[in-house]
């Protein structure tokens, strides 16, 4: 997105939140817990804050690399179990639905010219 400043940094922010939101919904569906587009724009903002929470005291601990990322992806896992009600493998199945779906909307947007963009919320994209 072109632009520079806090102005374009939110508006990039927001995107991607609502594009995490977008995966995050469309993995809930795929899973069979789908709930309001709303309550995955939380969702995706939660877990990204709870990654972010996982992710500083690992590395405040000195623990990075393969082992900070798998502990991310399942306190972000969680934080999908929690919000969702539903068990690890069903949340385990949005996270995937999530991810796919997120990849998808980031590989149009790119084709369309519309690039730096990420899915807020859904750990890797």
């Amino acid at each position: 997105m072109a632009g520079h400043g806090i102005d374009a940094s939110l508006v990039v922010f927001a995107v991607s939140l609502l594009i995490g939101g977008f995966a995050i919904h469309v993995g809930s569906i795929v899973a069979f817990a789908s709930r309001n587009y709303s309550h995955a724009v939380l969702t995706a903002l939660l877990g990204a804050l709870a990654w972010a929470v996982v992710d500083f005291g690992l590395s405040e601990l000195g623990i990075s690399g393969l082992p900070a990322s798998v502990a991310g992806l399942l306190v972000w896992i969680y934080v999908v179990r929690l919000r969702y009600s539903v068990g690890w493998i069903r949340a385990g199945i949005v996270a995937a639905g999530a991810w796919l779906a997120a990849l998808f909307v980031l590989v149009l947007f790119a084709a369309l010219g519309i690039g730096n963009l990420e899915a807020f919320g859904v750990p890797g994209l």
